[in-house]
């Protein structure tokens, strides 16, 4: 299965949409597993209008191939800058590349870094956090980024 052509398939469907590629992979057997993300989220018929864009574009009578389309999940961690984006106000754990691990609130994204609140910070109701209290991690630096769900 052609990388490139799949790929070219993913971009022409979700081009002027919301939704956005954050993971393709195809595997030695033709096993293509494709992972979106959107601005306001993704539906189920997102990924199936996905679907059945990259299945009429391919023919199986040349090569047999899985699809599996879905949403990248919350249990997945972040991977792109526009998912950061997305997720400001909502609580992260990170671990960053030296094995440090931090929760808190995503305040900021940047071209470089994320601002977050930690998670043991002392909050005062009803106003901003203080500047000393945030911590600023390089994009270079962030090992894994995952969303927590709070209720």
């Amino acid at each position: 299965m052609d990388k490139v052509t799949v790929l070219g398939l993913i971009k022409d469907k979700l081009e002027g949409t919301d939704k956005f590629l954050v993971d393709m992979h195809i595997s030695r057997d033709n096993r293509i597993s494709v992972a979106i993300d959107g601005d306001n989220g993704v539906t189920i018929d997102d990924c199936i209008e996905l679907s059945r864009h990259i299945e009429q574009n391919l023919n199986r009578d040349e090569e047999d191939f899985e699809l599996n389309v879905a949403s990248a999940g919350l249990d997945n961690p972040l991977k792109l800058h526009r998912q950061y984006v997305k997720n400001v106000g909502r609580f992260l754990a990170v671990t960053t590349t030296d094995g440090e691990k931090t929760t808190g609130k995503l305040l900021e994204v940047t071209d470089n870094d994320i601002t977050i609140l930690p998670d043991n910070t002392p909050r005062r109701k009803k106003q901003e956090p203080e500047a000393d209290n945030t911590k600023t991690i390089s994009f270079d630096d962030i090992q894994t980024a995952k969303i927590i769900v709070k209720f």
